[in-house]
């Protein structure tokens, strides 16, 4: 790149002080790309020499595994524990009924904090399936929209582990075995687990969730992966792809193509984030949603199922939260036993004084 300087320098002098010298530069606005452009694809063809990197070949293979077990184990666990989707939203819950909480969208997100009418739930409605497209080489030429059908639909972490040296099995890669009829079909038939067996299925079904996210944050250091700003499209390489798929539906505000943004776990692996009901709510209505917890469904669902639950999500769950506003019988009956004492109330006193809630 040419470089321009002037004559003349920036000299900045005072009484006290000594003075400095500042060259000032000026970079050339016009360059010439198409001589760069060779020496811009030799570098490339030289970075893809540099990958798959040795040491997370072994992370790889243990997100595979741990991906195999974490399926496993919720298909498992849905055979003893029902689970609940809405029929116009993507909204779940772990329970034999719903909840009554008014946070619906409604069909074709028409409508705004309506109830929830339920179904009944399966697999891919906790682990939301992340797809993306199978390249071939991790450094070949950008897919166009005309492409879009030559390239195979695979999920996001199975194309991530393979570009990083974990080579899974061709069942493994269809992605058609993960669709919802065929969950659906894999959990009905099964005998009912005895509860030392559940908890065991369900820890090592928890387990595997932590280290499944905690793999795919590490590959995500090494590996390059795109999400679209404006849907939930992933694409598992250095650049995304120019297929125009977003704003297919009305509801989304931008249409055309995508716009790439660096990619995070979440991305990848959606948490799915559900109401999680204590032992100390009785049903879950609107009137109380500042009170409850929202957790992962994976947790929620292992949870229940006896899995211990580590100690960094009582935050999420609120564990020793109240279940609800405070009733004027609790007050009467504070007031007649502790005639002394004052009842505060936490939500009104932390409005008042520093605006939370409002």
């Amino acid at each position: 790149m040419a470089l321009r300087t002037l004559p003349w320098r920036g000299l900045v002098c005072s009484e006290s002080v000594r003075c400095f010298e500042f060259p000032i530069r000026f970079y050339a606005t016009k360059t010439k790309l198409r001589k760069l452009r060779p020496m811009i694809l030799k570098r490339i063809e030289r970075r893809a020499q540099a990958y798959p990197v040795r040491a997370t070949i072994p992370v790889a293979k243990e997100v595979l595994v741990t991906r195999d077990i974490l399926f496993h184990g919720v298909s498992i666990l849905l055979k003893s524990i029902p689970i609940m989707a809405c029929k116009f939203c993507p909204e779940i819950f772990i329970g034999e009924q719903g909840h009554k909480i008014q946070t619906c969208w409604g069909y074709k997100h028409r409508a705004k904090n309506r109830v929830h009418e339920w179904v009944r739930g399966g697999l891919n409605d906790i682990l939301v399936p992340v797809q993306a497209f199978h390249l071939h080489n991790m450094f070949q030429p950008v897919i166009t929209h005309n492409q879009r059908f030559d390239f195979e639909r695979v999920p996001a972490v199975l194309e991530l582990c393979w570009q990083a040296g974990a080579y899974p099995n061709d069942e493994n890669l269809n992605s058609s075995n993960w669709s919802l009829e065929a969950a659906n079909d894999s959990l009905h038939g099964g005998e009912s687990l005895s509860p030392r067996d559940l908890t065991s299925v369900a820890q090592e079904t928890l387990n595997a969730w932590e280290i499944l996210r905690s793999g795919v944050e590490k590959l995500l250091l090494v590996y390059p992966v795109k999400v679209c700003k404006h849907c939930s499209e992933v694409h598992v390489g250095p650049s995304g792809h120019k297929a125009r798929l977003c704003g297919v539906f009305k509801y989304e505000s931008w249409r055309g193509s995508h716009f790439w943004m660096k990619a995070t776990v979440d991305d990848l692996v959606p948490p799915k984030i559900v109401w999680s009901q204590r032992p100390q709510d009785r049903e879950l209505v609107d009137e109380g949603r500042k009170f409850y917890g929202r957790v992962p469904a994976v947790l929620d669902l292992c949870s229940k199922g006896g899995a211990h639950v580590p100690a960094k999500y009582n935050c999420m769950k609120k564990v020793k939260g109240s279940s609800g506003p405070v009733s004027n019988e609790i007050r009467k009956s504070i007031a007649l036993n502790f005639p002394g004492q004052q009842y505060v109330d936490s939500q009104a006193w932390l409005e008042s004084e520093y605006g939370v809630g409002k």
